[in-house]
Protein backbone atom coordinates (compact mmCIF):
# COMPACT_ATOMS: atom_id res chain seq x y z
CA UNK A 1 0.00 0.00 0.00
CA UNK A 2 1.67 3.18 -1.16
CA UNK A 3 -0.57 5.63 0.73
CA UNK A 4 -3.18 5.31 3.44
CA UNK A 5 -6.67 6.16 2.32
CA UNK A 6 -8.17 7.12 -0.97
CA UNK A 7 -11.38 8.48 -2.34
CA UNK A 8 -14.52 6.68 -1.32
CA UNK A 9 -17.65 6.35 -3.43
CA UNK A 10 -19.41 9.11 -5.40
CA UNK A 11 -20.16 12.25 -3.43
CA UNK A 12 -23.91 12.12 -4.07
CA UNK A 13 -24.21 8.56 -2.76
CA UNK A 14 -22.12 9.46 0.31
CA UNK A 15 -24.33 12.43 1.13
CA UNK A 16 -27.47 10.35 0.60
CA UNK A 17 -26.19 7.62 2.91
CA UNK A 18 -25.17 10.16 5.52
CA UNK A 19 -28.56 11.93 5.45
CA UNK A 20 -30.35 8.63 5.88
CA UNK A 21 -28.02 7.65 8.71
CA UNK A 22 -28.63 10.88 10.60
CA UNK A 23 -32.40 10.33 10.63
CA UNK A 24 -31.82 6.92 12.25
CA UNK A 25 -29.44 8.10 14.98
CA UNK A 26 -32.14 8.32 17.71
CA UNK A 27 -33.21 4.76 16.94
CA UNK A 28 -29.86 3.02 16.51
CA UNK A 29 -27.62 4.68 19.11
CA UNK A 30 -27.53 4.79 22.87
CA UNK A 31 -25.10 7.73 22.70
CA UNK A 32 -23.16 9.63 20.05
CA UNK A 33 -20.80 12.62 20.18
CA UNK A 34 -19.67 14.26 16.92
CA UNK A 35 -16.51 16.39 16.98
CA UNK A 36 -15.24 18.37 14.00
CA UNK A 37 -11.45 18.31 13.61
CA UNK A 38 -9.53 21.24 12.13
CA UNK A 39 -6.88 18.83 10.83
CA UNK A 40 -7.27 15.14 9.93
CA UNK A 41 -6.23 12.56 12.52
CA UNK A 42 -4.78 9.31 11.20
CA UNK A 43 -5.03 7.53 14.56
CA UNK A 44 -7.16 7.54 17.71
CA UNK A 45 -6.63 5.63 20.96
CA UNK A 46 -8.22 5.55 24.38
CA UNK A 47 -5.95 6.42 27.29
CA UNK A 48 -6.39 5.93 31.04
CA UNK A 49 -9.68 6.34 32.87
CA UNK A 50 -9.41 9.54 34.94
CA UNK A 51 -12.65 9.68 36.87
CA UNK A 52 -15.88 7.77 37.34
CA UNK A 53 -19.14 9.46 38.30
CA UNK A 54 -22.66 8.11 38.50
CA UNK A 55 -23.72 8.98 34.97
CA UNK A 56 -20.50 9.65 33.09
CA UNK A 57 -16.79 8.86 32.99
CA UNK A 58 -13.85 11.09 32.18
CA UNK A 59 -11.10 9.49 30.11
CA UNK A 60 -7.99 10.42 28.15
CA UNK A 61 -8.05 10.21 24.36
CA UNK A 62 -5.00 10.33 22.08
CA UNK A 63 -5.29 11.91 18.62
CA UNK A 64 -3.02 13.41 16.01
CA UNK A 65 -3.16 16.48 13.81
CA UNK A 66 -1.87 16.03 10.27
CA UNK A 67 -1.37 19.59 9.06
CA UNK A 68 -0.52 21.20 5.74
CA UNK A 69 2.74 22.66 7.06
CA UNK A 70 1.34 26.05 8.06
CA UNK A 71 1.52 24.84 11.68
CA UNK A 72 3.41 21.86 13.15
CA UNK A 73 2.09 18.31 13.22
CA UNK A 74 0.98 17.40 16.73
CA UNK A 75 0.14 14.58 19.10
CA UNK A 76 -2.98 15.67 20.99
CA UNK A 77 -4.05 14.51 24.45
CA UNK A 78 -7.74 15.20 25.04
CA UNK A 79 -10.14 14.71 27.94
CA UNK A 80 -13.45 13.08 27.06
CA UNK A 81 -16.71 13.00 28.97
CA UNK A 82 -18.31 9.63 28.20
CA UNK A 83 -21.99 9.39 29.04
CA UNK A 84 -22.80 5.99 30.49
CA UNK A 85 -25.27 3.55 28.89
CA UNK A 86 -28.98 4.35 29.00
CA UNK A 87 -28.50 7.95 30.07
CA UNK A 88 -28.42 10.10 26.92
CA UNK A 89 -31.73 11.24 25.45
CA UNK A 90 -32.67 10.04 21.99
CA UNK A 91 -33.83 13.55 21.12
CA UNK A 92 -30.47 15.05 22.06
CA UNK A 93 -27.92 12.78 20.40
CA UNK A 94 -29.27 13.48 16.89
CA UNK A 95 -29.05 17.25 17.33
CA UNK A 96 -25.42 17.95 16.49
CA UNK A 97 -23.73 20.31 14.07
CA UNK A 98 -21.25 18.59 11.75
CA UNK A 99 -19.09 21.72 11.67
CA UNK A 100 -18.93 22.19 15.46
CA UNK A 101 -16.74 20.79 18.17
CA UNK A 102 -18.34 18.53 20.74
CA UNK A 103 -18.55 19.80 24.35
CA UNK A 104 -17.67 16.25 25.41
CA UNK A 105 -14.14 16.49 23.89
CA UNK A 106 -11.65 19.02 25.24
CA UNK A 107 -7.98 19.36 24.29
CA UNK A 108 -5.80 18.88 27.38
CA UNK A 109 -2.25 18.93 26.02
CA UNK A 110 -0.41 19.36 22.73
CA UNK A 111 2.93 17.75 21.86
CA UNK A 112 4.72 19.12 18.79
CA UNK A 113 5.60 15.96 16.89
CA UNK A 114 8.69 15.49 14.67
CA UNK A 115 6.83 14.76 11.43
CA UNK A 116 3.26 13.62 10.93
CA UNK A 117 1.72 11.12 13.36
CA UNK A 118 0.66 8.08 11.36
CA UNK A 119 -0.03 5.67 14.20
CA UNK A 120 -0.45 5.86 17.99
CA UNK A 121 -0.29 2.92 20.37
CA UNK A 122 -0.49 2.99 24.17
CA UNK A 123 1.48 0.74 26.51
CA UNK A 124 -1.00 -1.64 28.21
CA UNK A 125 1.02 -1.73 31.43
CA UNK A 126 0.95 2.08 31.61
CA UNK A 127 -1.34 3.82 29.13
CA UNK A 128 0.31 7.17 29.89
CA UNK A 129 3.20 5.90 27.76
CA UNK A 130 2.53 5.93 24.01
CA UNK A 131 4.48 5.04 20.90
CA UNK A 132 4.13 6.86 17.59
CA UNK A 133 5.05 6.13 14.00
CA UNK A 134 6.01 8.97 11.71
CA UNK A 135 7.59 9.34 8.28
CA UNK A 136 10.99 8.04 9.47
CA UNK A 137 12.59 4.68 10.38
CA UNK A 138 12.31 5.32 14.13
CA UNK A 139 9.60 4.61 16.68
CA UNK A 140 9.11 7.45 19.18
CA UNK A 141 8.14 6.83 22.83
CA UNK A 142 6.37 9.55 24.83
CA UNK A 143 5.46 9.94 28.48
CA UNK A 144 2.44 12.12 27.74
CA UNK A 145 1.91 13.17 31.35
CA UNK A 146 5.52 14.35 31.78
CA UNK A 147 5.74 16.11 28.40
CA UNK A 148 5.19 19.88 28.59
CA UNK A 149 2.16 21.42 26.92
CA UNK A 150 3.17 23.24 23.74
CA UNK A 151 1.60 25.90 21.55
CA UNK A 152 1.64 24.70 17.95
CA UNK A 153 2.72 27.69 15.89
CA UNK A 154 4.86 27.87 12.78
CA UNK A 155 8.54 27.71 13.70
CA UNK A 156 7.97 26.19 17.16
CA UNK A 157 10.64 23.78 18.36
CA UNK A 158 9.68 20.11 18.20
CA UNK A 159 8.96 18.28 21.42
CA UNK A 160 11.67 15.83 22.49
CA UNK A 161 10.67 12.14 22.66
CA UNK A 162 11.41 10.36 25.93
CA UNK A 163 12.91 7.44 24.00
CA UNK A 164 13.74 6.58 20.38
CA UNK A 165 13.66 2.98 19.11
CA UNK A 166 16.06 2.33 16.23
CA UNK A 167 16.48 -0.67 13.96
CA UNK A 168 14.60 -0.05 10.70
CA UNK A 169 16.64 0.76 7.61
CA UNK A 170 13.79 2.55 5.81
CA UNK A 171 10.68 4.44 6.87
CA UNK A 172 8.30 2.59 9.18
CA UNK A 173 5.02 4.48 8.97
CA UNK A 174 2.04 2.38 10.05
CA UNK A 175 2.78 -1.07 11.48
CA UNK A 176 3.00 -0.66 15.26
CA UNK A 177 1.91 -2.74 18.27
CA UNK A 178 2.40 -2.94 22.03
CA UNK A 179 2.52 -6.20 23.98
CA UNK A 180 -0.15 -6.99 26.60
CA UNK A 181 2.13 -8.98 28.90
CA UNK A 182 5.50 -7.18 28.70
CA UNK A 183 6.67 -3.64 27.77
CA UNK A 184 7.61 -4.82 24.28
CA UNK A 185 7.14 -2.82 21.06
CA UNK A 186 6.74 -4.27 17.57
CA UNK A 187 7.05 -2.44 14.26
CA UNK A 188 7.09 -3.05 10.52
CA UNK A 189 8.26 -0.88 7.64
CA UNK A 190 9.24 -0.34 4.06
CA UNK A 191 12.45 -2.30 4.65
CA UNK A 192 10.22 -5.44 4.63
CA UNK A 193 11.26 -6.28 8.18
CA UNK A 194 9.54 -6.71 11.54
CA UNK A 195 11.47 -5.23 14.47
CA UNK A 196 11.11 -6.03 18.18
CA UNK A 197 12.19 -3.89 21.17
CA UNK A 198 11.89 -4.07 24.95
CA UNK A 199 11.52 -0.77 26.83
CA UNK A 200 13.17 -2.60 29.74
CA UNK A 201 16.41 -2.44 27.76
CA UNK A 202 16.45 1.32 28.27
CA UNK A 203 16.04 0.91 32.02
CA UNK A 204 18.81 -1.71 32.08
CA UNK A 205 21.22 0.50 30.13
CA UNK A 206 20.64 3.40 32.52
CA UNK A 207 21.34 1.13 35.50
CA UNK A 208 24.68 -0.03 34.08
CA UNK A 209 25.97 3.42 33.14
CA UNK A 210 28.69 4.84 35.38
CA UNK A 211 27.96 8.45 36.35
CA UNK A 212 31.42 9.68 35.44
CA UNK A 213 32.30 7.28 32.66
CA UNK A 214 31.39 9.52 29.76
CA UNK A 215 32.90 12.71 31.09
CA UNK A 216 31.01 16.01 31.18
CA UNK A 217 27.89 16.13 29.04
CA UNK A 218 27.73 18.64 26.23
CA UNK A 219 24.65 20.72 25.48
CA UNK A 220 23.86 18.44 22.53
CA UNK A 221 23.94 15.37 24.75
CA UNK A 222 21.54 16.97 27.19
CA UNK A 223 18.94 17.67 24.50
CA UNK A 224 19.24 14.34 22.69
CA UNK A 225 16.64 11.66 23.31
CA UNK A 226 18.03 8.32 24.53
CA UNK A 227 17.98 5.51 21.98
CA UNK A 228 17.79 1.73 22.24
CA UNK A 229 18.57 -0.92 19.67
CA UNK A 230 16.27 -3.70 18.59
CA UNK A 231 16.14 -7.07 20.34
CA UNK A 232 15.35 -8.79 17.08
CA UNK A 233 14.85 -8.11 13.37
CA UNK A 234 12.69 -10.59 11.44
CA UNK A 235 12.85 -11.06 7.67
CA UNK A 236 10.23 -12.88 5.63
CA UNK A 237 8.12 -10.36 3.73
CA UNK A 238 8.91 -9.37 0.15
CA UNK A 239 7.21 -5.96 0.34
CA UNK A 240 6.27 -3.26 2.87
CA UNK A 241 4.99 -4.54 6.23
CA UNK A 242 1.68 -2.73 6.84
CA UNK A 243 0.61 -4.02 10.27
CA UNK A 244 1.82 -6.16 13.16
CA UNK A 245 0.25 -7.63 16.28
CA UNK A 246 1.39 -9.55 19.36
CA UNK A 247 -0.16 -12.78 20.54
CA UNK A 248 -2.22 -11.57 23.55
CA UNK A 249 -0.56 -13.97 26.00
CA UNK A 250 3.03 -13.94 24.73
CA UNK A 251 5.71 -11.35 24.17
CA UNK A 252 7.60 -13.81 21.98
CA UNK A 253 4.85 -14.65 19.47
CA UNK A 254 3.50 -12.15 16.95
CA UNK A 255 2.15 -11.82 13.41
CA UNK A 256 2.52 -9.42 10.50
CA UNK A 257 0.86 -8.60 7.17
CA UNK A 258 2.12 -6.71 4.16
CA UNK A 259 1.80 -5.56 0.59
CA UNK A 260 3.04 -9.00 -0.52
CA UNK A 261 -0.43 -10.40 0.38
CA UNK A 262 1.15 -12.55 3.10
CA UNK A 263 0.22 -13.22 6.71
CA UNK A 264 3.27 -14.37 8.71
CA UNK A 265 3.44 -15.83 12.23
CA UNK A 266 6.69 -15.44 14.18
CA UNK A 267 8.20 -16.82 17.38
CA UNK A 268 11.22 -14.92 18.71
CA UNK A 269 12.36 -18.04 20.60
CA UNK A 270 12.92 -19.99 17.39
CA UNK A 271 14.95 -17.41 15.47
CA UNK A 272 14.35 -14.66 12.93
CA UNK A 273 12.63 -16.75 10.25
CA UNK A 274 8.83 -17.19 9.90
CA UNK A 275 7.14 -20.00 11.82
CA UNK A 276 4.25 -20.01 9.34
CA UNK A 277 3.94 -17.99 6.14
CA UNK A 278 0.49 -17.78 4.59
CA UNK A 279 0.84 -16.96 0.90
CA UNK A 280 -2.12 -15.21 -0.77
CA UNK A 281 -3.92 -14.59 2.48
CA UNK A 282 -5.91 -12.08 0.37
CA UNK A 283 -6.12 -11.20 -3.31
CA UNK A 284 -4.42 -7.83 -2.79
CA UNK A 285 -2.25 -5.88 -0.33
CA UNK A 286 -2.98 -6.54 3.34
CA UNK A 287 -3.49 -3.38 5.40
CA UNK A 288 -4.31 -4.59 8.91
CA UNK A 289 -4.29 -7.52 11.32
CA UNK A 290 -5.56 -8.23 14.84
CA UNK A 291 -5.22 -11.20 17.18
CA UNK A 292 -8.24 -12.23 19.25
CA UNK A 293 -7.53 -11.30 22.90
CA UNK A 294 -9.96 -13.92 24.26
CA UNK A 295 -9.69 -16.84 21.82
CA UNK A 296 -6.10 -16.82 20.61
CA UNK A 297 -6.78 -19.22 17.77
CA UNK A 298 -8.44 -16.49 15.71
CA UNK A 299 -6.69 -13.80 13.68
CA UNK A 300 -8.36 -11.11 11.56
CA UNK A 301 -6.94 -9.52 8.41
CA UNK A 302 -8.19 -6.66 6.22
CA UNK A 303 -7.15 -5.91 2.67
CA UNK A 304 -7.31 -3.72 -0.41
CA UNK A 305 -9.55 -6.44 -1.89
CA UNK A 306 -12.36 -4.93 0.27
CA UNK A 307 -12.70 -8.01 2.47
CA UNK A 308 -12.04 -9.05 6.06
CA UNK A 309 -10.84 -12.61 6.58
CA UNK A 310 -10.92 -14.73 9.71
CA UNK A 311 -8.10 -17.25 10.10
CA UNK A 312 -7.70 -20.09 12.59
CA UNK A 313 -4.00 -20.45 13.36
CA UNK A 314 -4.46 -24.21 13.79
CA UNK A 315 -5.36 -24.46 10.10
CA UNK A 316 -4.02 -21.46 8.22
CA UNK A 317 -3.40 -22.86 4.74
CA UNK A 318 -4.78 -25.27 2.19
CA UNK A 319 -2.76 -26.33 -0.86
CA UNK A 320 -0.15 -23.74 0.00
CA UNK A 321 -2.43 -20.69 0.10
CA UNK A 322 -4.49 -19.00 2.80
CA UNK A 323 -7.54 -20.90 3.97
CA UNK A 324 -9.75 -18.53 6.01
CA UNK A 325 -12.56 -19.74 8.23
CA UNK A 326 -14.77 -17.09 6.68
CA UNK A 327 -14.54 -14.11 4.30
CA UNK A 328 -16.60 -11.09 5.39
CA UNK A 329 -17.81 -9.05 2.44
CA UNK A 330 -19.69 -5.80 2.87
CA UNK A 331 -17.19 -3.01 2.33
CA UNK A 332 -17.03 -1.41 -1.12
CA UNK A 333 -13.45 -0.14 -0.76
CA UNK A 334 -10.15 -1.09 0.85
CA UNK A 335 -10.30 -2.15 4.51
CA UNK A 336 -7.98 0.01 6.62
CA UNK A 337 -8.49 -1.24 10.18
CA UNK A 338 -9.77 -4.38 11.93
CA UNK A 339 -10.07 -4.84 15.68
CA UNK A 340 -11.56 -7.41 18.03
CA UNK A 341 -13.87 -6.37 20.83
CA UNK A 342 -12.05 -6.46 24.19
CA UNK A 343 -15.13 -7.97 25.82
CA UNK A 344 -16.74 -10.51 23.44
CA UNK A 345 -14.71 -13.20 21.70
CA UNK A 346 -16.86 -13.29 18.56
CA UNK A 347 -17.33 -9.53 18.03
CA UNK A 348 -15.05 -7.35 15.93
CA UNK A 349 -15.08 -4.17 13.88
CA UNK A 350 -13.74 -3.19 10.47
CA UNK A 351 -13.39 0.24 8.87
CA UNK A 352 -12.65 1.11 5.28
CA UNK A 353 -12.16 3.74 2.63
CA UNK A 354 -15.90 3.54 1.88
CA UNK A 355 -16.59 5.57 5.05
CA UNK A 356 -18.30 2.71 6.87
CA UNK A 357 -17.37 1.06 10.16
CA UNK A 358 -18.95 -2.39 10.40
CA UNK A 359 -19.47 -4.40 13.58
CA UNK A 360 -19.52 -8.16 13.05
CA UNK A 361 -20.34 -11.28 15.08
CA UNK A 362 -18.71 -14.32 13.50
CA UNK A 363 -20.90 -16.61 15.60
CA UNK A 364 -23.86 -15.36 13.57
CA UNK A 365 -22.41 -16.16 10.16
CA UNK A 366 -24.89 -19.00 9.69
CA UNK A 367 -27.88 -16.98 10.89
CA UNK A 368 -30.19 -14.93 8.73
CA UNK A 369 -32.30 -13.30 11.40
CA UNK A 370 -30.05 -10.44 12.52
CA UNK A 371 -30.90 -6.78 11.86
CA UNK A 372 -28.12 -6.42 9.29
CA UNK A 373 -28.23 -9.96 7.88
CA UNK A 374 -29.66 -8.78 4.57
CA UNK A 375 -26.31 -7.04 3.90
CA UNK A 376 -23.88 -9.83 4.76
CA UNK A 377 -23.65 -12.94 6.98
CA UNK A 378 -22.39 -12.05 10.44
CA UNK A 379 -22.96 -8.30 10.04
CA UNK A 380 -24.34 -6.90 13.29
CA UNK A 381 -24.24 -3.14 12.76
CA UNK A 382 -23.18 -0.51 10.18
CA UNK A 383 -21.92 2.81 11.47
CA UNK A 384 -22.33 5.24 8.57
CA UNK A 385 -21.72 8.50 10.39
CA UNK A 386 -18.50 9.32 8.54
CA UNK A 387 -18.50 10.89 5.10
CA UNK A 388 -15.09 9.70 3.95
CA UNK A 389 -12.51 7.03 4.71
CA UNK A 390 -12.52 5.80 8.32
CA UNK A 391 -8.79 5.61 8.96
CA UNK A 392 -8.86 4.31 12.54
CA UNK A 393 -11.10 3.29 15.44
CA UNK A 394 -10.66 1.88 18.93
CA UNK A 395 -12.92 -0.06 21.29
CA UNK A 396 -13.03 1.29 24.85
CA UNK A 397 -11.91 -1.40 27.30
CA UNK A 398 -13.53 0.49 30.20
CA UNK A 399 -16.88 0.64 28.36
CA UNK A 400 -16.65 -2.19 25.83
CA UNK A 401 -19.46 -1.16 23.46
CA UNK A 402 -18.22 2.43 23.20
CA UNK A 403 -16.08 3.13 20.15
CA UNK A 404 -14.07 6.15 19.00
CA UNK A 405 -13.54 6.51 15.25
CA UNK A 406 -11.87 9.10 13.02
CA UNK A 407 -12.22 9.89 9.34
CA UNK A 408 -10.25 12.05 6.95
CA UNK A 409 -13.07 14.13 5.46
CA UNK A 410 -11.07 16.68 3.50
CA UNK A 411 -12.12 15.19 0.17
CA UNK A 412 -15.83 15.21 1.03
CA UNK A 413 -16.55 18.16 3.26
CA UNK A 414 -13.70 20.60 2.71
CA UNK A 415 -12.89 20.29 6.39
CA UNK A 416 -10.16 18.48 8.25
CA UNK A 417 -11.75 15.38 9.70
CA UNK A 418 -14.40 13.99 11.99
CA UNK A 419 -14.10 12.27 15.35
CA UNK A 420 -17.10 10.34 16.64
CA UNK A 421 -17.59 8.59 19.96
CA UNK A 422 -20.58 6.30 19.80
CA UNK A 423 -22.39 3.36 21.32
CA UNK A 424 -25.07 1.38 19.52
CA UNK A 425 -28.29 0.73 21.39
CA UNK A 426 -27.85 -2.47 23.40
CA UNK A 427 -31.02 -4.08 22.06
CA UNK A 428 -29.01 -4.74 18.87
CA UNK A 429 -26.30 -6.83 20.48
CA UNK A 430 -28.08 -8.28 23.53
CA UNK A 431 -29.28 -11.88 23.42
CA UNK A 432 -32.95 -11.96 22.46
CA UNK A 433 -34.13 -13.15 25.87
CA UNK A 434 -32.30 -10.28 27.57
CA UNK A 435 -33.77 -7.81 25.13
CA UNK A 436 -37.26 -8.94 26.05
CA UNK A 437 -36.48 -8.85 29.76
CA UNK A 438 -35.09 -5.30 29.67
CA UNK A 439 -38.41 -3.95 28.45
CA UNK A 440 -39.49 -4.11 32.09
CA UNK A 441 -37.22 -1.72 34.02
CA UNK A 442 -37.90 -3.46 37.34
CA UNK A 443 -36.74 -6.82 35.99
CA UNK A 444 -33.59 -5.24 34.60
CA UNK A 445 -32.52 -3.75 37.89
CA UNK A 446 -33.91 -0.26 37.27
CA UNK A 447 -36.35 1.46 39.57
CA UNK A 448 -39.13 3.53 38.07
CA UNK A 449 -37.50 6.70 39.45
CA UNK A 450 -34.17 7.57 37.88
CA UNK A 451 -32.24 10.85 37.61
CA UNK A 452 -33.07 12.94 34.58
CA UNK A 453 -31.16 12.31 31.34
CA UNK A 454 -27.91 14.23 31.02
CA UNK A 455 -28.67 14.84 27.38
CA UNK A 456 -30.92 17.80 28.13
CA UNK A 457 -28.15 19.90 29.70
CA UNK A 458 -24.59 19.80 28.42
CA UNK A 459 -22.03 20.81 31.05
CA UNK A 460 -20.18 23.98 30.15
CA UNK A 461 -16.99 22.97 32.02
CA UNK A 462 -14.83 19.91 31.99
CA UNK A 463 -13.91 20.27 35.66
CA UNK A 464 -16.29 19.91 38.56
CA UNK A 465 -19.48 18.00 39.13
CA UNK A 466 -21.89 20.91 39.58
CA UNK A 467 -23.65 20.68 36.23
CA UNK A 468 -23.91 16.91 36.46
CA UNK A 469 -25.13 16.98 40.05
CA UNK A 470 -28.03 19.21 39.09
CA UNK A 471 -29.39 16.37 36.97
CA UNK A 472 -29.58 13.85 39.80
CA UNK A 473 -32.72 15.04 41.56
CA UNK A 474 -35.14 14.64 38.66
CA UNK A 475 -37.17 11.80 37.18
CA UNK A 476 -36.02 10.03 34.07
CA UNK A 477 -37.91 10.27 30.80
CA UNK A 478 -36.97 7.02 29.07
CA UNK A 479 -36.50 7.35 25.31
CA UNK A 480 -39.38 5.62 23.50
CA UNK A 481 -36.92 3.58 21.38
CA UNK A 482 -36.03 1.50 24.45
CA UNK A 483 -39.54 0.16 24.94
CA UNK A 484 -39.41 0.94 28.66
CA UNK A 485 -42.30 2.28 30.70
CA UNK A 486 -42.05 5.92 31.69
CA UNK A 487 -43.16 6.74 35.22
Amino acid sequence: MKERGGKGGGQSSVNERYSQWKTLVPILYDWLANHNLVWPSLSCRWGPLLEQATYKNRQRLYLSEQTDGSVPNTLVIANCEIVKPRVAAAEHIAQFNEEARSPFVKKFKTIIHPGEVNRIRELPQNSKIVATHTDSPDVLIWDVEAQPNRHAVLGATESRPDLILTGHQENAEFALAMCQSEPFVLSGGKDKSVVLWSIHDHISSLATESPGSNGPKTEDKVTESPKIQARGIYQGHSDTVEDVQFCPSSAQEFCSVGDDSCLILWDARTGSSPVVKVEKAHNADLHCVDWNPIDENFILTGSADNTVRLFDRRNLTSNGVGSPVHIFTNHSAAVLCVQWSPDKSSIFGSSAEDGVLNIWDHNKVGERSGPASKFAPGLLFRHSGHRDKVVDFHWNSHDPWTIVSVSDDGESTGGGGTLQIWRMIDLIHRPQEEGERCRDPKQDGFSEKQPKDLGFTIPSKMEGEEEWDQQRNHDTVYPKRWGWRNP
